[in-house]
């Protein structure tokens, strides 16, 4: 079955400029313009990331690139290749592996990756893939955690809360709008929300040894978010789904507070962006009410 699956690859992944040598030799060969490159890995599994029944394989698929795809938008880095390894269950046919892949084909033409290669295999488990992703930074290097300093906006693009009802496989990946912003600005530091609004920020924060403040009533709450409290009161407010929830996939910068003002009233980015706190001196998160009261907030996510 892997003779044939591959053979099936092969005839469907499309050239890239930047792919010398792929699928087929023991190894990918790469050509890069940069002499630094941006990699990053996930792993994502049935009945913890989705749950294979229940879903299309090719959301699967497209999801298991974004997320690796947002970890380089963090990082202001232009996606080059992803190298892609599957187990699937003995029980699952071929078609639903190639429909994995089709998914991650898709995205990856959106944003001009090339699928260099990987590894298939079969076990009694469910579904596990792992995808590692390769970028290049621009000129103006990459972005981190650790730059964030006491006084500086807190920026996030898009909505929070509610990832569950369906977001979480059909996210946008701020790979285009990192990059815009990257060349534009001087970005301090980001970190996309993978794990929850507020257990990202405390990391950004921790790693920038400097805490932060988010105004509650900044915060940009989904329609998913207000729809999981209506249909179960006792998981939270809107604002509780939004700060805690995770898999937005959504970004989170520090920029001075002059830099913010530009930023948000940029319509040209192609995501809303809002200004939702300041980092400050003293480490920590609290959470700011509309009368300027502060409480200290405990971050709350999804903790692997």
């Amino acid at each position: 079955m892997e003779s044939d699956f591959v053979a099936w690859l092969r005839r469907i992944v499309p050239t890239h400029p930047q792919l010398k040598l792929g699928i087929g030799d023991d190894a990918a060969v790469l050509s890069l313009a940069s002499s630094q490159c941006v990699v990053t890995s996930d792993m994502l599994m049935d009945g913890v990331d989705f749950v294979m029944s229940e879903c299309d394989p090719r959301r699967v698929g497209r999801k298991a690139l974004a997320v690796n795809l947002s970890d380089l938008a963090a990082m202001a880095a232009k996606p080059v290749a992803a190298i892609v390894s599957i187990a699937v269950p003995t029980t699952a046919s071929i078609e639903v592996t190639k429909a994995i892949c089709e998914g991650l084909l898709e995205l990856a033409a959106e944003y001009g990756l090339a699928l260099a290669g990987g590894d298939t295999n079969s076990w009694s488990h469910p579904l596990a893939i792992s995808i590692t992703a390769i970028g290049e930074p621009t000129a103006r290097g990459v972005l981190t955690r650790a730059g964030a300093r006491a006084g500086d906006a807190i920026l996030v693009t898009g909505e929070f809360g509610g990832s569950i009802l369906g977001r979480h496989f059909d996210f946008t990946p701020r790979i285009r709008e990192a990059l815009k912003l990257h060349q534009r600005y001087e970005l301090h530091a980001a970190i996309d929300v993978s794990d929850g609004l507020s257990l990202d920020l405390s990391r950004l924060g921790r790693e920038s040894s400097c805490g932060a403040i988010i105004d509650a009533q900044c915060v940009p709450i989904s329609c998913d978010a207000f729809r999981l409290a209506e249909q179960n009161s006792d998981s939270g407010s809107p604002l509780d789904h939004a700060l805690s929830d995770g898999e937005d996939f959504e970004l989170i910068l520090a920029v001075s507070a002059e830099t913010a003002d530009r930023i948000v009233a940029d319509q040209s980015i192609g995501v809303s962006l809002a200004r939702i706190g300041e980092f400050v001196a003293e480490p920590g998160l609290w959470l700011r009410d509309e009368t300027g009261e502060c409480q200290p907030l405990v971050p709350r996510g999804y903790e692997h």
